[in-house]
């Protein structure tokens, strides 16, 4: 889910077609585009070279084209969520279904055939190591994934390929999210980024970094407003000022962020 200031729509890869990227990720664009989707939700598929088997992150949208195509790439060892939002989650039981795999996520809930993932798990499937890492900010249930040996990282919505992601609606959902930027901008310097929306990036612990000083802006955006307006403002109060540019269909998103940057401010100073 993007930040509506930013989700003008580029030119982007074909629709249901895998589209290599690493040694070891290929990516599948479903045909969902949206104002908060960007160009529509990126389904990654993650095997070792040589390896038959695979592992699908974020099957996406409950779309027949879209699941026959990663069907097609099987067969599938595991599924992954990185967290629940439905243009990400939506057909992982009928993918399940489909193809025999367990799905994993860090909720329970949200798991068929295995446990949830633990933080810090390693994770082999396909030939590879999958390390889970909590990034919490976006939702409460975000994970990143990093693909060990392959030098790269799936995002999910905690960072994008264009862009910045909308806050969560949980409590302290603006520190948890700098936290989790932080453990990104730790990554080893050039691992690739493989995010949820939008095309894929050469180095995330740089577009961590670059989204941490992205925020510092917003603050302070969101700070300049309280202080034309008061310290009582409401987030729509503040949207109308920082988002006066964006089309008023947008702003129930951003009252989400705004939210959470009040909550922060008020909390933090």
């Amino acid at each position: 889910m993007t930040d509506p200031s930013e989700s003008a729509r580029p030119e982007h890869p074909a629709y249901e077609t895998l589209r290599p990227v690493t040694a070891a990720a290929g990516v599948v664009l479903a045909d969902n585009p949206s104002g908060m989707t960007l160009d529509g939700t990126n389904s990654w598929v993650l095997r070792a070279p040589g390896q038959r088997g695979c592992v699908v992150v974020d099957p996406g949208p409950d779309d027949p084209r879209h699941l026959a195509q990663l069907v097609d790439q099987g067969p599938v060892e595991l599924i992954l969520l990185t967290h629940h939002h439905l243009d990400h989650s939506e057909s992982a039981r009928a993918f399940s279904e489909r193809t025999g795999a367990p799905v994993r996520a860090l909720d329970p809930l949200l798991c068929l055939g295995a446990e949830g993932l633990g933080v810090g798990e390693a994770v082999g499937a396909a030939g590879l190591d999958i390390r889970v890492v909590a990034t919490p900010g976006h939702t409460t249930d975000s994970l990143c994934f990093v693909v060990d040996g392959d030098g790269s990282v799936l995002t999910g919505d905690t960072v994008l390929g264009r862009g910045t992601t909308v806050l969560g609606d949980h409590h302290g959902a603006l520190g948890d999210y700098l936290s989790s930027l932080q453990r990104l901008a730790a990554l080893p310097a050039g691992t690739a980024l493989l995010p949820g929306h939008g095309p894929d990036l050469a180095d995330a612990p740089q577009t961590a970094r670059d989204y941490l000083a992205h925020r510092e802006q917003r603050l302070a955006q969101v700070r300049a407003a309280l202080g034309r307006l008061g310290e009582d403002a409401t987030p729509r109060q503040v949207v109308e000022v920082v988002y006066a540019d964006v089309d008023e269909s947008l702003w129930p998103a951003a009252d989400i962020s705004v939210a959470a940057q009040l909550e922060y401010l008020r909390e933090h100073g």
